[in-house]
């Protein structure tokens, strides 16, 4: 039988819940399936919130709590850790940031920015301040911080999910950072697609129509659940999870994919421009 790992309380609010919801459960003498039993979760979700790493949904955590007799602990503390787990992060983003953890697929259509998982300190931190103009260094910095954290799924020690991402030539040709760490930028793709983290694709500005004009998408398949589309706009995002319109976003980015550039002739491309601005250069259009 493989050793049970302890969990370091100290480490983070949603550890110290996690830890804090085994050992009451393990004092009733229950087992994950008996805690679980009579609500609509099972034993592998009841066993990521004691590792800290999924959040307590509000009606498992009233259960919870009639169920291990604990006053309302659960309950009470449940908003303290879906605001730790969130932190830097604006709260209409918290189920993506539980999902990209489990996710088996990430597939983003971004025409406008380097997508959060690919961004670099300097790239991010260019992003937040022109979202929030007004924002004091102490403000900016832990949203940074957050956004280089979630890039941590493509570590080796960690699980990787197929990661396939499709730009917008105007994001080599239109920076939004110096030329210096505009090369930064690009070459955190480069690396990540020389190690078989990432797939990227570039869509030429000259393409024409197409079926993702409007918006941006985040299409996301898992081992154990539906999939999901978090699309977002200024200051707002909403994750979908209906089933027909998860597939028209299905089609959509499958159309899109067919359009844009092969995988080999966008990584030379991206390559190209990264030497360009190391080179003080302006990165040619492509005709």
């Amino acid at each position: 039988m493989a050793q049970r790992k302890d969990i370091d309380g100290s480490t983070s609010v949603p550890t110290f819940y996690g830890k804090e919801l085994r050992w009451q459960r393990e004092r009733a003498g229950l087992s994950l399936e008996a805690l679980v039993a009579g609500s609509f979760y099972g034993k592998s979700h009841l066993s990521d919130i004691e590792r800290g790493e999924r959040r307590m949904p509000l009606d498992l955590a009233r259960h919870a709590d009639q169920v291990l007799g604990t006053d309302g602990f659960f309950e009470r503390r449940c908003e303290d850790v879906r605001k730790a787990r969130r932190a830097g992060h604006a709260a209409y983003f918290e189920q993506v940031l539980e999902a990209e953890k489990r996710a088996k697929s990430i597939e983003e259509w971004c025409p406008s920015l380097f997508p959060g998982l690919l961004q670099t300190p300097a790239y991010a931190r260019a992003v937040v301040r022109a979202t929030h103009p007004l924002a004091l260094d102490e403000d900016v910095e832990p949203k940074v911080s957050a956004r280089m954290a979630r890039a941590g799924l493509f570590e080796e020690d960690h699980h990787t999910p197929t990661y396939w991402v499709i730009l917008h030539e105007s994001l080599l040709l239109e920076p939004i950072v110096p030329p210096r760490e505009m090369a930064e930028q690009l070459g955190r793709v480069v690396e990540l697609s020389e190690r078989r983290r990432i797939v990227p694709q570039i869509l030429s500005r000259t393409c024409g129509p197409h079926p993702f004009m409007v918006g941006t998408a985040k299409l996301m398949t898992f081992p154990d659940a539906p999939p999901l589309v978090y699309t977002e706009s200024l200051h707002n995002g909403v994750t979908l999870d209906d089933p027909a319109l998860v597939e028209e976003y299905r089609k959509s980015y499958d159309r899109l994919r067919a359009v844009a550039l092969s995988p080999e002739t966008s990584l030379a491309r991206i390559e190209a421009a990264a030497g360009d601005y190391r080179n003080g250069k302006q990165p040619d259009r492509l005709e």
